[in-house]
């Protein structure tokens, strides 16, 4: 439209000219010049318009492509894959079943296979039952990695659960006593995590260099006595009224009816366990760059599974990036 105007605006101007010309040969030299001058300016015009216009088309399609991008647009699969996932059953099987719809879209059709262990959602990874699981973090994954010699790689963090101090036959920190019994879960990378917590209290100091390895051993300090009680993680819910207080996993407290304004202590968003103990979506080495491995990592990360995460869990599982 602005080439059509801008040439009907130069048409206009040489008609003018050419009706100020006389007919002397002077005259016709002159009308043919400005003939020449005007037909040169109106094709100079003209191009200097479809230049204009494709400059503008280029800019509106990178906008659109920038706000595709904004938008995080998830790239459908050219070919629909069938696969397994295995998870906990709280939050993990609910988070992927929320998602289930959104990776179908995708190209992405999951079949969500519940474990109420540690050990054989990672098993079974291993020797092909599964195609990813759902349920840890990474520093548990590569212990088991060096424990079992097992071959799982994370392809992405999803979420972390706060740990948190729950009441058992006590209701409050300020009741502990001297030789009180306080569970804690007994695989190394979730006992750590739950004597640092202990430690943030004040109730234990751990060795300097302990760290995310730290074991009821790495103790130095432990001015009530306290009976550290290891128990399997997924017991650890059902042992509330043989121990004062209990350090449980975010998805097994959850499992247990519990919410984090239960706790009588939770984890620091800053601290070392929330930074480090993110869950992961974990696969077989060697598969972590298939197409359907980002789909899958993709739509987890998306607003919507995020802004249900928060709705429907309240702050006992937080979403991340």
């Amino acid at each position: 439209m602005k080439k059509k105007a801008l040439t009907l605006v130069l048409c206009t101007a040489l008609l003018a000219a050419l009706a100020g010309c006389s007919g002397s040969t002077e005259s016709a030299e002159t009308t043919t010049a400005a003939e020449t001058e005007a037909t040169e300016a109106a094709t100079e015009a003209e191009t200097e318009a479809e230049e204009s216009e494709t400059t503008e088309a280029a800019s509106e399609a990178a906008e659109g492509e920038t706000e595709a991008a904004a938008e995080g647009e998830i790239e459908a699969l050219a070919e629909p894959v069938d696969i397994k996932i295995g998870a906990s059953i709280t939050p993990h099987a609910e988070i992927l079943n929320h998602a289930k719809d959104a990776l179908a879209e995708k190209g992405v059709n999951i079949e969500v296979v519940e474990f109420t262990d540690y050990v054989l959602p990672n098993t079974a990874l291993e020797n092909g039952e599964l195609q990813a699981n759902y349920f840890q973090h990474k520093p548990y994954m590569d212990q088991f990695n060096v424990e079992k010699g097992t071959h799982l790689v994370s392809a992405g963090v999803i979420h972390y659960e706060p740990f948190g101090i729950f009441a058992g036959t006590k209701n409050d920190l300020g009741q502990v006593a001297e030789g009180d019994k306080i569970a804690v879960p007994n695989d190394t990378t979730n006992e750590a995590r739950a004597l640092l917590l202990l430690e943030a209290q004040g109730l234990i100091t751990l060795k300097e260099d302990a760290g995310l390895t730290a074991t009821k051993q790495d103790i130095v300090e432990n001015p009530m006595n306290l009976d550290i009680v290891e128990l399997e993680s997924a017991q650890i819910s059902k042992s509330l009224q043989s121990v004062a207080f209990a350090v449980m996993n975010g998805n097994y407290a959850i499992q247990a009816g519990y919410k984090p304004t239960d706790a009588l202590a939770i984890e620091d968003a800053d601290s070392v366990g929330a930074q480090t103990y993110g869950n992961v979506i974990a696969v077989k080495e060697g598969t972590e760059n298939e197409p359907w491995v980002k789909v899958l990592v993709d739509v987890l990360h998306s607003e919507d599974v995020k802004n249900w995460m928060n709705e429907t869990y309240e702050g006992a599982v937080v979403p991340l990036d």
